[in-house]
């Protein structure tokens, strides 16, 4: 796949990941960013971030330039490559390979649960019929028991009977791989749960790159913590579990909220200790804004902006924080934010951070 390997004439290509080479690919084959996003089941912000990484990577001005390079070094050849369709399946064809032969199923809950199968999007069915293929999804490696995924989709207004198995069973149907309608989502006397080998769920890898970039870290290597960081914060895709009912969807919106923030909180340390301070600050801006009464985001605002010289910004955010606190919750700022203001005040760097950052 030419997304996927570099030619050999073209070294520079070798400093691009595997998924910008994608989007440069996809670029050169003429897809626009919508289009990219929809193949690569990923944000249009995503996308965008990708072509702009690829474009600072590559030393290129602008879209065209980069339309040029994909020609120049035979990603695209002229008359032979891929165009528009071709490209798609091409992309996606690419992305089925894994463990398992065939399709290739991804389920997306780090935002509306989505899922494709073969790279195409496929229906999954009302809310509740969703909420028990993100149930499952979410225990991917053990089977869930008829009563956990009523308890789970339902809570107390358990509707009792069949309703289980008849949403399993529509499930199996739209998500069938090959003749076998069981290939999905398997049976045991513990329950149900999702087949081996055959179904990719982005909560999992996602947890698998911060696992990955916190191995980095204790190996001494910063630039690839914040590398695996990034590729785990771009599997968000909004609210997770957006609009699905019921008591497991609501815990874990809130418990993977917690995990996004505290991601790019340690993103944004790691950062700021490779002294990339502006790319802290704009991380940090960016999640205060989202989280406008996090005292420790706020915290680390302030230490970013005071390291990058901006004190007067600093003093300014936790003003404005001061007053949220106040106004929404009655409260006044906690001791990490009250440290960080008097180390702005103070002049001193080392203690104007809340600290090294807890394990992701």
């Amino acid at each position: 796949m030419p997304a996927t390997t570099a030619p050999e004439d073209c070294p520079s290509l070798a400093a691009l990941t595997a998924q910008e080479r994608e989007v440069l690919y996809a670029l050169g084959c003429g897809l626009a960013d919508a289009e990219i996003a929809d193949v690569l089941a990923l944000p249009e912000h995503v996308v965008a971030g990708r072509l702009g990484r690829v474009l600072v990577t590559l030393g290129l001005p602008d879209r065209a330039a980069a339309v040029v390079h994909a020609f120049d070094c035979g990603l695209v050849v002229p008359g032979q490559g891929p165009r528009r369709e071709t490209a798609v399946a091409a992309i996606t064809g690419s992305r089925r390979t894994g463990p398992a032969p065939g399709p290739w199923l991804r389920i997306s809950v780090l935002g509306p649960l989505r899922a494709r199968l073969a790279g195409q999007p496929v229906d999954v069915g009302p809310v509740r019929q969703q909420a028990v293929l993100a149930a499952l999804a979410l225990n991917p490696s053990r089977s869930v028991s008829r009563q956990q995924l009523l308890d789970a989709v339902w809570g107390l207004e358990s509707p009792g009977g069949n309703i289980v198995p008849v949403y399993v069973y529509r499930l199996r149907k739209c998500l069938r791989l090959g003749e076998r309608p069981d290939s999905v989502i398997r049976r045991d006397r513990y329950g149900y749960g999702l087949a081996r080998d055959v179904a990719e769920v982005d909560v999992t890898r996602m947890e698998e790159l911060a696992a990955a970039a916190g191995e980095a870290e204790r190996a001494g290597d910063l630039p690839e913590a914040v590398r695996l960081s990034a590729l785990a914060l771009e599997l968000f895709r909004g609210e997770p579990l957006a609009g699905l009912p019921g008591p497991l969807a609501e815990l874990e919106r809130l418990r993977l909220a917690e995990r996004r923030v505290a991601l790019a909180q340690r993103q944004a340390d790691w950062l700021l200790r490779l002294g990339r301070v502006p790319e802290a600050i704009a991380g940090l801006s960016a999640l205060a804004l989202e989280e406008p009464l996090n005292e420790q985001v706020a915290a680390r605002l302030l230490c970013a902006l005071h390291r990058g010289g901006r004190r007067a910004e600093a003093l300014a955010a936790y003003d404005r924080i001061g007053r949220r606190l106040a106004d929404d919750l009655g409260v006044a700022p906690g001791e990490p934010l009250l440290r960080a203001r008097w180390a702005v005040l103070r002049g001193n760097h080392a203690g104007a951070g809340p600290g090294r950052a807890g394990a992701a």
